[in-house]
């Protein structure tokens, strides 16, 4: 087995999570037909996880999020830093997407950049 395998893996299942962001923004946040029925059925479970993610989006939760958790992945040593890294690409590049922008894109790089630092060698 290939030594990048699991990282062209992770990229593919980003690239997947990545598009699923998009769908939910734009059939979800931004759809105008959703903005009527929840003005008349705010109880629908549509409607309900619609606000929630709007006041995610709001406070900015899921940028901090993604960028505490790639801040923290940066300082971990080994796998645990790695699958940290991993954890707040989770949350960044949903953040980038969903008007968070100008917080998620500093968690992205430097997620990204601890996911690609080699190993250190201890002599």
């Amino acid at each position: 087995m290939s030594r990048r395998l699991p990282l062209i893996a992770l990229l593919v299942v980003l690239a997947l999570w990545l598009a699923a962001a998009y769908g939910l923004r734009f059939a979800l946040m931004e759809d105008s037909q959703w903005v009527g029925i929840c003005v008349d059925q705010a109880q629908r479970w549509e409607c309900q996880v619609r606000n929630g993610l709007g006041l995610l989006i709001h406070f900015r939760i899921i940028a901090w999020a993604g960028l505490g958790g790639a801040l923290l992945a940066f300082f971990v040593p080994g796998r645990a830093g790695w699958w940290l890294a991993v954890a707040a690409l989770v949350f960044a590049l949903p953040a980038l997407v969903l008007y968070s922008a100008s917080l998620a894109v500093f968690a992205v790089v430097i997620a990204a950049l601890r996911l690609v630092r080699a190993p250190r060698v201890t002599a």
